[in-house]
């Protein structure tokens, strides 16, 4: 049976196959092409993909991404569709699941709502539970640089707290699309935010939300 992940996997790769390799994307400088060389460096190149959360591996990072980025696109999509290789521990189901339902999920609103004819997809409610589990796993690790206090809060009225602090703002939408926002891609969900305006106004302008 398909699981989250490898849904939001094959999703991903067709976006990118249609989008081409120079359209936008939600990432900031970076375009499909860039966006599609980072998943294939992050499933298969482990000893440069630490760079991501390790500043003295980022200059490898950054110098193996500008090498995969080079490669013919379509060798990109195919090695993002076919997934990590045989030895790769990505090939375990639960890890599979764990390390890449979000991932995915987030890249392909990167790609889809870099569009500007996009609308929110219809996401099934077992797909938006384990959204919602993942980031009251994450929520205040993606929320810990903010400078506000932040309560990200379902329209069924449960709450997880991304940030301590005040003023509290207080951003409520589906799970799928806070944790959007809580990965930094706050101008893209669709959420209401309520709080102070100064608060509201610096939480939707900061870059530290996310990973």
């Amino acid at each position: 049976m398909s699981t989250f992940a490898k849904r939001e996997r094959l999703l991903l790769a067709d976006l990118l196959e249609t989008a081409g390799p120079e359209a936008p994307t939600l990432c900031e400088g970076w375009l499909t092409r860039d966006l599609a060389a980072h998943v294939v460096v992050r499933e298969r190149r482990p000893d440069a993909a630490g760079g991501v959360l390790i500043k003295p591996l980022a200059p490898r990072l950054q110098k193996v991404l500008e090498e995969y980025a080079a490669k013919p696109y379509e060798e990109l999509i195919q090695l993002i569709r076919t997934g990590p290789p045989r030895f790769s521990p990505f090939q375990l189901k639960q890890l599979d699941e764990a390390a890449n339902t979000v991932e995915f999920y987030v890249h392909t609103e990167d790609v889809r709502r870099a569009q500007p004819d996009w609308s929110p997809r219809e996401l099934d409610p077992v797909f938006q539970e384990t959204l919602w589990s993942r980031l009251e796993r994450t929520a205040r690790l993606l929320g810990r640089g903010i400078p506000t206090g932040l309560v990200l809060r379902r329209p069924d009225g449960r709450t997880a707290v991304a940030h301590r602090g005040t003023p509290v703002v207080t951003v409520t939408g589906e799970p799928s699309e806070l944790l959007l926002f809580a990965f930094g891609r706050q101008n893209a969900a669709r959420v209401e935010k309520a709080g102070d305006q100064d608060a509201i106004a610096k939480l939707t302008e900061t870059k530290q939300l996310g990973l």
